[in-house]
C-alpha cells in the first residue's frame, strides 16, 4: 500500500516500445516510493469455500508482459519476481472503476482509505526478501490481496492479516476467486502488530503498512536467517523502507542486521497493538 519516484523514464519508455514491437511481431506471451508442504488451516473468521480459478489470468496478458518490462527495465532482476507479476492478473485485485489503470506503474485507490501498491514496490519488496520456493511467508496487511498472491507464487506456505474487516473480506474475495484458496493463502482478520504467533517462525515477513517503529512482536516471529521487509517512519517526516535479517536467537540488536533500502510512502500501520 505505497509509491516511488519514476528514476528511469526513458529506459522505460524504451523498454515498452520494445516489448510492443515484440507483440506485433506475433510473440505473446502487474505503495509508492516517495519522489520507487502441507496444507494450511482456514483463516480465522474468513473460510469461504475456494472458487474455481478465474479465466482473467489469461486477459491483458500483454499488457503485463509491458508492465513486467517496465519493471526490469527500473533494475528488477529476480525471474522468480518477474513471472509472478507476469503471473498474477492484477486487474482482478483492482476496483471495477479503476481496472483500466491496473497496469499502470502507481498505487490505485481501493477503498476505506487504502491502496494497492505499485507494482514496482511490489516487485521491489518481494524481491529484497530473498524469497526461497521452501519459505514459510507472513504479509501484515491483506488489502486487495495482491501481494498475497504475489507471494503465494513465491513462498511455500503464505499468511495475510488484515485489520479492517471489509477490507479483508474484499481481498479474501479476490484471492478466492483467482484460485487462492486457504491452502495456498491463510488469511486472517486481526492487529498485525501481533502477527500469527502459532505459525511462527516465518522466513520472510512483509509489512505494507508504515508503522514508526518495528513492532517487537514481528521481530520475535521472525526465524534465524529470515528476513522482514517493513516501511518505517511517520507520513508527515518521511519513511523508509527496511530490512531486518535475523542472524541469531534473541530480541538484542546484535541479533538482527538492518538495511534502509528506499525511501517510501506508505498508509499507516493500523492496529491496537502499535
Amino acid at each position: 500500500m505505497s509509491v516511488v519516484l519514476d528514476r528511469t523514464p526513458l529506459l522505460v519508455a524504451v523498454a515498452l516500445l520494445a516489448a510492443c514491437a515484440r507483440r506485433e511481431d506475433g510473440r505473446t506471451r502487474d505503495a509508492e516510493p516517495a519522489t520507487a508442504p502441507p496444507p494450511l488451516p482456514a483463516a480465522d473468521g474468513i473460510d469461504a469455500a475456494v472458487a474455481s480459478p478465474s479465466r482473467a489470468a489469461d486477459e491483458r496478458a500483454i499488457e503485463r508482459e509491458r508492465l513486467v518490462s517496465s519493471l526490469a527495465a527500473k533494475g528488477i532482476r529476480d525471474p522468480r519476481v518477474l513471472a509472478a507479476l507476469r503471473t498474477v492478473p492484477r486487474h482482478a485485485f483492482v476496483p471495477e472503476a479503476n481496472r483500466g489503470q491496473a497496469y499502470l506503474d502507481r498505487p490505485l485507490s481501493i477503498g476505506h482509505g487504502q491502496t494497492i501498491s505499485q507494482p514496482y514496490i511490489v516487485a521491489f519488496m518481494s524481491e529484497a526478501a530473498r524469497i526461497e520456493a521452501t519459505d514459510r511467508c507472513l504479509e501484515i496487511g491483506t488489502g486487495s490481496g495482491y501481494q498475497a498472491a504475489v507471494l503465494a507464487e513465491l513462498c511455500a506456505e503464505t499468511y495475510t492479516i488484515e485489520y479492517l474487516p471489509e477490507v479483508a473480506a474484499q481481498g479474501e474475495k479476490n484471492l478466492r476467486s483467482q484460485g487462492y484458496g486457504a491452502a495456498r493463502v491463510a488469511l486472517r482478520v486481526g492487529d498485525g502488530y501481533l502477527g500469527w504467533p502459532e505459525r511462527a517462525p516465518f522466513q520472510v515477513i512483509l509489512v505494507t503498512a508504515a508503522p514508526e517503529r518495528v513492532p517487537a512482536p514481528l521481530l520475535a516471529q521472525l526465524a534465524v536467517g529470515g528476513r522482514l521487509i517493513i516501511p518505517v517512519g511517520q507520513q508527515r517526516t518521511g519513511q523508509d523502507l527496511e530490512r531486518w535479517l535475523r542472524v541469531a536467537p534473541g530480541s538484542e540488536p546484535s541479533a538482527f542486521r538492518t538495511e534502509r533500502l528506499l525511501a517510501v510512502r506508505f498508509v499507516p500501520f493500523l492496529g491496537e497493538g502499535h
